[in-house]
């Protein structure tokens, strides 16, 4: 009997793992990203990452979003690879 769980368990477990490695799979590939998932990202403070994008020192467009009236900057998938490889835009005087 107790072989019979332990089986159970480990095909529970499994199935776990491969619906985290979707979830993980997803979030990577979203194709646009908020200020502070960002910011999470390239290990900045999401302050740094908003002042960058109202700069225009990183390419990012005005979304609305659930807080009323109030729009969030939102960052390409593109633009963070281009940040990436690239550093940031220079500032626009």
């Amino acid at each position: 009997m107790e072989t019979d769980q332990l089986l159970i368990f480990i095909q529970r477990l499994s199935k776990i793992e491969e619906l985290l490695s979707t979830l993980i799979t997803e979030k990577l590939c979203k194709d646009y990203y908020s200020t502070s998932e960002a910011a999470e990202m390239l290990g900045k403070a999401e302050f740094t990452v908003r002042e960058w994008c109202r700069l225009g020192r990183i390419r990012a467009e005005k979304r609305r979003c659930g807080r009323g009236r109030f729009q969030e900057w939102m960052i390409s998938r593109q633009e963070l690879v281009r940040f990436r490889n690239e550093g940031l835009l220079p500032v626009h005087r």
